[in-house]
């Protein structure tokens, strides 16, 4: 049965056992809600808990543990074929290659200890779903009469629902902290095993990033792409913050309500833009209309921009990204100041520009440093604009018209084709990752830092 089908019957057992739990709980109280412990809501929650909690539980475990079996069984078939470690991955993505064919009713013409390992996968796999749901159905089954021979009058219903919700509650809270710290454990090792195979001197500090294919002669210093990732987010914060800080300013000290209602949204519509959109935007308005001034045969005959794939176009392009980051927090940040600051000033004498000038930015200015903190960490983070409007040159360069890469765009670029996942030029992803990460995650950290050390408490 496929897991789908299995979600459907053991909900629809729940949503039976609900109204089991509440028709029993009616009835041994004589159909008044007097003399229950609890509402009948509770005693029927109780009970689709215990139908769906137990299953749901076993389909996650189930779901962890099979993969992990059926990958031993298809090594064990392919014999002396996985003994090397460096293609043992490989062998294994052409095994479930070929199970995924039989699975969609295909025949596979491969032969061979492959071709044995993918019917043995497809076996394994076909047979531990039936399995997972069979055992996940009668475990509903189990879960909803138990907790209905137990509901009564007397029973503690409320309790322990609400137990179970906070249960979940703090599941949630578990599972992302948990990706969170999965995220890091997995750089970190992989981390380790690139410095193991290429010296941490020559990343960090190399001047020059040229993987080959072969892996011969590969020179993989980060500091061009860490340039470029740090030139194209400050252009973009020079776009982003003149341009966001006043629109808020604007907003929330100069428009009438009915502006602000119709401006905000608009301008945060821009947060919700793909950015393989702004991808687009740039590769095909901002390049060419940039190259129109700036070429050898522009208007300007300046000459200093040779394509449209440059630093300022992904730079330009990326500030108005991250516009609505400034604006929007920005704009909350000093509706926040309170209104008896701005009277009071007012009253003695000041201009409206003054006030904003002198009191309403001060007061404001610590979060709103912590708001183009977090914008630029939005940026340093950005990969579609990059690729489809910076180019993907690693190298060093003051020339804001040259075409130049960021870190983001190299890690797609050294994860992608058939290049040896154990060798350097791939692993360089990781530690490229890593490195954003810590930098990404230095600015948050420096930005809520500022937040809550600067920020006024006011009454």
């Amino acid at each position: 049965m496929p897991l789908l089908w299995t979600l459907i019957v053991i909900l629809a057992i729940a949503a039976i056992g609900y109204w089991l739990g509440r028709s029993r709980a009616m009835q041994s109280a004589g159909h008044s809600t007097r003399a229950l412990h609890s509402l009948p809501g509770y005693y029927g929650w109780n009970v689709a808990i215990w139908a769906m909690a137990p299953a749901f539980l076993l389909i996650l475990v189930w779901l962890v543990i099979q993969p992990a079996y059926v990958n031993h069984i298809a090594l064990q078939a392919l014999g002396d074929a996985a003994q090397n470690s460096g293609s043992a991955s490989l062998l294994l993505a052409d095994v479930h290659r070929m199970a995924d064919q039989l699975a969609a009713g295909s025949a596979i013409s491969a032969e061979g200890p492959t071709a044995a390992a993918a019917q043995l996968s497809f076996a394994a796999n076909t047979a531990g779903r039936m399995w997972m749901s069979i055992a996940a159905i009668a475990l509903a089954l189990a879960g909803t009469a138990y907790a209905w021979s137990r509901t009564n009058a007397q029973y503690r219903a409320r309790p322990r629902v609400e137990a179970a919700v906070r249960a979940l509650l703090i599941a949630s809270a578990s599972i992302a902290i948990l990706t969170t710290v999965g995220i890091v454990v997995a750089l970190i090792f992989n981390t380790i095993a690139f410095f193991q195979a290429y010296p941490a001197l020559d990343f960090f500090f190399g001047l020059t990033w040229s993987p080959s294919a072969g892996g011969v002669n590969s020179r993989l210093g980060i500091l061009p792409l860490l340039w470029g990732t740090l030139y194209i987010s400050f252009i973009a914060l020079l776009v982003a913050v003149p341009l966001g800080l006043f629109s808020a300013i604007y907003l929330s000290e100069y428009a009438s309500p009915r502006i602000r209602a119709i401006g905000k949204p608009m301008l945060e519509v821009l947060a919700g833009i793909p950015s393989i959109v702004y991808g687009l935007f740039a590769l095909i308005v901002v390049g060419p209309l940039l190259m129109s001034w700036f070429s050898p045969t522009g208007m300007l005959g300046l000459g200093w921009m040779r394509g449209g794939t440059a630093v300022i176009t992904a730079g330009v392009v990326m500030g108005i990204m991250i516009i609505p980051f400034v604006s929007s927090l920005s704009d909350d940040i000093i509706n926040a100041v309170p209104q008896s600051l701005r009277d009071g000033s007012l009253g003695l004498g000041a201009t409206r520009s003054e006030t904003i000038r002198q009191v309403v930015l001060p007061a404001a200015l610590p979060g709103i440093a912590g708001a183009i903190l977090l914008a630029a960490s939005r940026a340093i983070g950005e990969t579609m604009i990059v690729v489809m409007g910076a180019g993907a040159a690693g190298v060093l360069s003051l020339n804001p018209f040259d075409a130049m890469t960021t870190v983001t765009a190299k890690i797609v670029s050294q994860l992608t084709g058939d290049a040896d996942f154990s060798s350097p030029e791939a692993l360089v992803a990781f530690s490229l990752g890593m490195t954003l990460f810590v930098i990404t995650l230095g600015l948050n950290v420096l930005a809520m830092a500022i937040v809550r050390k600067y920020r006024e408490q006011y009454e």
